[in-house]
């Protein structure tokens, strides 16, 4: 009998987008068996490739503002809108990613999230009202000083002169509000892909300033400067906002979003859920497939791609694990049916190189090894068939 088959992958960093992970997954197993029903649901747990992702699953248009990156050069980046509902979705690693500057050539001192106040006055302009926006994948450390700036906020020194630079926050005495505020939304979501805090060592800087570029020695000024900004907010405003879940995402622009605009920081796993009813989506398959580029304990840490497996565990559907290279097979086969890395049927140079492809080889070899054995469409023998 013909399976339906849910194919819901995330991205493969660097590599593949989710969208085209889901395409390959999908073409492989269509190869072999070609009536089974096959239902593409790309995710993002609010990284890079949100907003393409999100807008697709709301019905959204794509939108272009010419704005800034986070090393203050001019760029061209899309956002997303929904005219009925008035709403605006917006990924900051489409203007301030990492991914959108040459690897090495800037120092976090000198970036920051300035570019991003264009966005999101791009759409307040157009009249959103409701606004959700995924911070995962950013270049900066800033703490969301450069979008506070943006949108007209002023950081004084004692001397009451303008501080520009984040890397000069540990002057910082006052934060004046914005004369004439334009950026405002009714509802203000953001989907945060960690839940760290803004400071310690769990904090931004401690945990992932080092992968944007910041050596051992200058983790204590980073960290000096968000820390000072987070105590002069609390003094003056009267929020304790440095220690809540997903302050520290995006070198703290969870932070800054919170303290300067009012948002509240979700789970971007959570929203992307709630939006594509994903619960309904995953009961109407005999089958799911999810998928990431390296599988490990950390995948079972509130990723996207564990809370997947998890679901349909709970919901009693079988859940097959893919990714390029998989290790802690043990722990992760608690929550999955399977596990199948591309590095089983190539190298990882090859995976690397040429994920799609041997993604979709992948998907072709289960798809007739589940022919051969005589798979069943209902959930409970087809769980065992893929032991």
């Amino acid at each position: 009998m013909p399976l339906k088959i849910l194919v819901v992958p995330d991205k493969f960093k660097g590599t593949l987008s989710a969208h085209d992970a889901a395409v390959a997954i999908a073409r492989g197993w269509r190869s072999a068996r070609p009536t089974d029903r096959i239902r593409l649901l790309p995710m993002s747990d609010g990284g890079d490739g949100f907003g393409e992702v999100i807008s697709n699953v709301i019905g959204a248009q794509v939108q272009h503002v010419t704005t800034l990156n986070a090393a203050h050069q001019r760029c061209r980046a899309a956002w997303w809108w929904q005219p009925k509902t008035k709403t605006a979705i917006i990924e900051s690693a489409r203007v301030i990613g990492l991914a959108q500057l040459p690897a090495g050539k800037f120092h976090p001192f000198d970036l920051d999230t300035f570019g991003l106040g264009h966005v999101l006055t791009a759409a307040a302009t157009k009249g959103a009202k409701r606004c959700v926006i995924g911070i995962g994948g950013s270049a900066t450390n800033d703490g969301g000083f450069g979008l506070a700036r943006a949108l007209g906020w002023e950081f004084l020194d004692g001397n009451g002169v303008a501080i520009e630079q984040w890397t000069r926050l540990h002057a910082l005495v006052r934060i004046q509000r914005p004369r004439h505020r334009t950026v405002t939304f009714a509802d203000f979501r953001v989907a945060v892909d960690v839940g760290n805090p803004l400071l310690g060592r769990r904090g931004a800087t401690r945990v992932y300033g080092p992968q944007k570029g910041l050596r051992p020695q200058e983790l204590e000024r980073a960290e000096r400067c968000l820390r000072r900004m987070a105590s002069v907010f609390e003094s003056q405003f009267g929020r304790k906002l440095a220690v809540q879940t997903g302050a520290g995402a995006a070198g703290g622009l969870g932070f800054g979003l919170m303290a300067f605009l009012g948002a509240e920081a979700e789970a971007g796993f959570e929203l992307f859920a709630r939006a594509s009813r994903l619960r309904s989506q995953l009961r109407w398959g005999d089958l799911v497939f999810t998928a990431e580029g390296r599988m490990d304990r950390s995948t079972l840490m509130g990723k996207g791609v564990g809370e997947i497996g998890r679901e349909c565990r709970r919901l009693s559907v079988p859940c097959v694990g893919l990714s390029g290279e998989a290790s802690q097979r043990k722990q992760l086969e608690r929550v999955f049916d399977g596990i199948y890395a591309l590095t089983e049927i190539t190298d990882v140079a090859s995976a690397r190189r040429d994920a799609a492809h041997w993604l979709e080889k992948l998907s072709q070899r289960m798809a007739s090894a589940w022919s051969e054995t005589g798979g069943r469409s209902r959930k409970g023998k087809a769980r065992r068939h893929l032991k």
